[in-house]
């Protein structure tokens, strides 16, 4: 892919879209002169975050994208051929590749902050770490959705940015580059972010926990999540009725003591609303005042994953709302994300990590070291559960708590960790990831939507846009098998 090397003016670069970026032409500031000051390394740190913020990424389309392919979603129009799983078509393949070329303006907006920061002329070094850090964050957190929906992919780093033709580096590479992207950022990140929606060294810990359980190093996973834990930094969101679970995710919450790391979004400006809300809501369903394509849904009976869902749980009436067009008197449409006082777009934020996650990581880490479920282990589990069915996190209830009779064998409490965080996380982009990772992607698709998940559907294609400028990269052997 092409890189323009002149630092585009980020005053601008913060106020338009990712489609108004790459159409304008890039301002005559030379890198070498930029990144000198604290203001001007916060500008560029902060534009790190930009181009995942476009509709195409978090704004919408890509956890649409990872949403469809679960076992409780199908989607519609466009969207449909990925119920079929047996790859991508023309509409889809471009989707992806509009993913990948916005990770990789992200990332490269990242490697320079990494790149010129340490050699600022008017900041201190406290303050040079601390953004390099964050810097470091960003790119290993953007690497890390590459490396899963790709496998292994071009390096790009603050050493190579010049250098268009990059060779396709392996999966461990890419894993190695994210974690020590990760060591140095929980090092140098601050206790407390310099701002909302910016990370912390808990930040970091949290996803190098999320790494090495796709690592499979839940040794080092489990030690991570407890550094978290033992922190008393966060907790779950004390919830009575479905509707509170609108403290997490609510249009008007600026933040609660769930959030690890969420994407801020604001109505305004225009280019960096939350769009999401408009793909999953139906016109005038009252949710979304400016309209919907209700692009994703599923079936309250048909769905199996839905029909078997306790009615009971709050997360369940919080997640779901009955809304026919045609296809059945039990179809349902999500409502995680309403914003009913939307004119242009959502102010919701989207939760990339919430304490949620982490305590079911380390109930399936603590596990997975000791060969069983522990205490410990079950412990996190029932916090999240007890929260579901409107109990106190931290206090027993013998009416919600598994106990360890209630499970036969380690795949019997990993398969439920697995469908808790599929209840957790509807609409976050994060099932699909799942099931990919502990390799339950087409045992699971079978048995929920009847499908057989072609094995090329589990990467997406390297892109042409990819190999066409890049050299370095063979279009028949460096791409992924089936494309």
């Amino acid at each position: 892919m092409k890189y323009p090397f002149l630092l585009i003016a980020f005053a601008s670069v913060l106020s338009v879209s990712c489609n108004k970026m790459l159409e304008e032409k890039p301002k005559s500031i030379a890198v070498e002169n930029f990144y000198n000051t604290v203001a001007e390394v916060e500008t560029g740190v902060n534009a790190a975050y930009v181009p995942v913020r476009n509709v195409n990424m978090f704004g919408a389309l890509y956890p649409i994208q990872l949403e469809t392919y679960t076992e409780y979603m199908y989607g519609r129009g466009s969207h449909a051929a990925l119920n079929d799983y047996q790859g991508l078509d023309n509409t889809n393949i471009t989707r992806t590749e509009n993913i990948w070329q916005y990770f990789y303006e992200a990332i490269r907006n990242a490697n320079l902050v990494i790149g010129r920061a340490p050699h600022g002329n008017a900041i201190s070094e406290a303050y040079i770490k601390k953004y390099v850090g964050e810097a470091r964050f960003i790119r290993a957190l953007w690497y890390f959705h590459l490396v899963r929906n790709w496998a292994g992919v071009p390096l790009r780093t603050e050493n190579n940015m010049d250098s268009i033709h990059v060779r396709r580096s392996s999966e461990a590479e890419v894993y190695q580059l994210i974690v020590n992207d990760l060591l140095y950022a929980e090092t140098n990140l601050p206790d407390v972010p310099r701002l909302s929606g910016a990370p912390s060294t808990w930040s970091a810990k949290t996803l190098l926990t999320d790494v090495y359980m796709n690592l499979k190093e839940y040794t080092k996973a489990r030690d991570k999540a407890l550094e978290v834990i033992n922190s008393n930094k966060y907790s779950l969101v004390n919830v009575t009725v479905a509707n509170d679970f609108e403290k997490l995710f609510g249009a008007d919450i600026s933040s609660s003591t769930e959030e690890i790391f969420y994407l801020k979004f604001a109505r305004t400006p225009s280019s960096q609303i939350f769009l999401y809300p408009q793909y999953i809501h139906y016109p005038n369903s009252g949710y979304y005042p400016p309209g919907g394509f209700y692009t994703i849904y599923s079936d309250s009976v048909q769905n199996l994953f839905l029909k078997n869902w306790d009615k009971n749980d709050l997360r369940y009436r919080f997640n779901w709302y009955a809304q026919t067009f045609g296809l059945g008197n039990t179809t349902v449409l999500n409502k995680k994300y309403v914003d009913k006082n939307a004119v242009t777009g959502g102010g919701n934020d989207f939760p990339m990590y919430r304490y949620a996650d982490l305590l079911l990581w380390y109930a399936e880490a603590e596990a997975r070291v000791n060969n069983s479920a522990d205490a410990a282990a079950l412990e996190s589990l029932n916090k999240v559960h007890r929260r579901a069915y409107g109990k106190n996190p931290a206090v027993g209830d013998a009416t919600t708590d598994f106990t360890l009779l209630s499970f036969g064998s380690l795949t019997d409490f990993i398969s439920r960790i697995a469908l808790e965080r599929g209840y957790e996380n509807v609409s976050e982009g994060k099932h699909w990831h799942d099931l990919k990772r502990l390799d339950l992607v087409q045992s699971t698709i079978l048995a929920y939507k009847g499908k057989t998940v072609a094995v090329k559907h589990l990467l997406w294609p390297i892109p042409k846009t990819e190999y066409n400028y890049n050299k370095a990269i063979d279009p028949v052997k460096d791409q992924n098998p089936g494309y």
